[in-house]
């Protein structure tokens, strides 16, 4: 039996029923366009009798898109299946999906049928698509609640009908992946003609199961995966394309593979999670933003050391180009060390210990350290050690209806001087008692205040031009305390003539 795994990607069908996530026709291409450079096998574009929208979309990404097959959804219902050979017409290599609902479930509530009534429509389904295309592929669906005896029924008359592909949904997720595998392996052995069609799984993630199921269908003998970019679908969404196509690459014991672009993934991912306004979980496997990242003390060493030690995917190979060693107040000076390093900064173990200590300091107030905060907390420590100035305390007090007042207290050449203020805001109040410390005639020429990435929590730098007996000087700091930073930076630039 081949062991390639053909990639049926069909995240413009089934996984734009996410509410609030559809795309228009030049965004379902691009995205198209983007599943063809990640090298699917076939595209499930979409459902044609469903609306004027759907149609027009399988038709222009047939114009637009050549190497996959392009893929039409229908019921067991001939008017759908006319609408999918017409959306179909200009399509290189084409594919009508057809089939019925098989479980007793469907069959008595939505259907209001017999078994026998059941495959009479699904072989005339089938032969009627046969007459369009050679390509049709039949859904039993709910085949993962269906009885296997009957499902096997079912698939043996599609098939003798001219499916080419029939595929076993466990459409509301509800298998395990031993009763998947099972139930695979019941139709490999028990149907008599499947060696004239692949077996494709298409598995649902209501109890978090999708991608496991879909590798348990593999080892029992499915050839075809229908998975979505992102794991996206209704409810809880489908198998996850990138998941299935990294086990598989991943997994050496397991002899199967994909034709899949691996490094595309990353891209074709974004690309998804910014047309459908639907972000990524930041834990979710392959593509999510913590995916390669490491935090903790322990794991950033051993990362370090040999990227083999807690990672078992390169991600590269996906797209990304590095590990994130994340910077948290969990991170050890190996990783602070390995960050001053890349960004060309070398540091002695002395001023390493102080950075370490100002890293923790900051990290204990702030989510997410990064390159800038990096070099705040260098150039802070330099600058500190050669001021004559430093600053030791400071409380402010402000608010509505109350007047803002500041308590400094300084460390001038040795010795602690403090002095209390009121002012016009707390940052005005702050600076008038540094002045009056310092007992020198010291204009603010020019105060600028700037996040130096988004969120409330994110560090602020001050950047503070000052003037004195003509002459101007520049200070600079940065706090997630932007009153403090605001004081320091002051200091900042009174040391340079004091």
């Amino acid at each position: 039996m081949e062991n390639k795994i053909y990639v049926f990607d069909t995240t413009l069908r089934d996984g734009e029923q996410v509410p609030g996530c559809q795309l228009n026709t030049i965004e379902k291409i691009e995205l198209a366009r983007s599943l063809e450079m990640l090298n699917v096998d076939i595209i499930e574009c979409g459902f044609p009798a469903s609306s004027p929208g759907d149609f027009n979309s399988v038709v222009e990404i047939s114009k637009n898109v050549t190497e996959p097959v392009i893929c039409a959804l229908t019921r067991a219902v001939e008017s759908d299946i006319d609408a999918a050979k017409e959306a179909l017409h200009y399509a290189r290599r084409k594919r009508i999906h057809t089939g019925i609902g098989t479980s007793d479930y469907h069959i008595k509530y939505k259907f209001n049928s017999t078994r026998e009534e059941i495959l009479e429509r699904a072989a005339k389904a089938v032969g009627y698509a046969r007459r369009f295309t050679d390509d049709v592929e039949f859904y039993a669906e709910d085949a993962g609640r269906t009885d296997n005896d009957f499902l096997a029924k079912v698939i043996e008359t599609a098939i003798a009908a001219g499916a080419t592909t029939v595929n076993i949904p466990d459409t509301t997720g509800y298998c395990t992946p031993w009763e998947y595998g099972e139930k695979i392996s019941y139709l490999v052995n028990n149907v008599p003609n499947i060696h004239k069609a692949i077996i494709s799984t298409h598995c649902h993630n209501d109890l978090g199961m999708a991608t496991a199921n879909t590798i348990s269908g593999i080892m029992n003998g499915a050839r075809q995966v229908e998975v979505t970019v992102n794991g996206i679908g209704e409810r809880a969404g489908n198998t996850s394309l990138e998941e299935v196509a990294m086990t598989l690459k991943c997994r050496k014991d397991l002899p199967y593979y994909t034709e899949i672009k691996h490094k595309n993934i990353y891209k074709t991912s974004r690309l998804v999670s910014t047309l459908m306004r639907m972000p990524v979980q930041p834990n979710k496997a392959i593509v999510g933003r913590n995916a390669f990242a490491h935090s903790s003390g322990i794991h950033q060493d051993g990362v370090l050391k040999n990227k083999e030690s807690y990672e078992i995917i390169d991600p590269m190979d996906v797209g990304i180009n590095d590990s994130l060693i994340a910077l948290s107040a969990r991170s050890g000076r190996a990783a602070l060390k390995h960050h001053y390093e890349r960004l060309g900064i070398n540091l002695t173990p002395d001023e390493l210990n102080e950075a370490y200590r100002k890293f923790l300091m900051l990290a204990d107030r702030k989510k997410d350290i990064n390159d800038a905060d990096l070099r705040v907390i260098v150039g802070v420590n330099r600058n500190e050690a050669t001021r004559r100035i430093r600053l030791k305390f400071l409380q402010v007090m402000c608010g509505k209806n109350s007047v803002p007042m500041a308590t400094v207290k300084l460390n001038i050449d040795g010795e602690i001087c403090q002095a209390t203020s009121s002012g016009n805001g707390p940052v005005d109040a702050a600076f008038t008692a540094v002045k009056k410390l310092i007992n020198r005639k010291i204009v603010v020429e020019e105060f600028l205040v700037q996040a130096i990435t988004r969120g409330c929590d994110d560090v602020g730098k001050v950047h503070i031009q000052v003037e004195n007996r003509g002459n101007t000087y520049y200070g600079f700091s940065a706090n997630t305390d932007i009153v403090t930073a605001s004081v320091e930076a002051f200091i900042d630039a009174i040391s340079k003539f004091i």
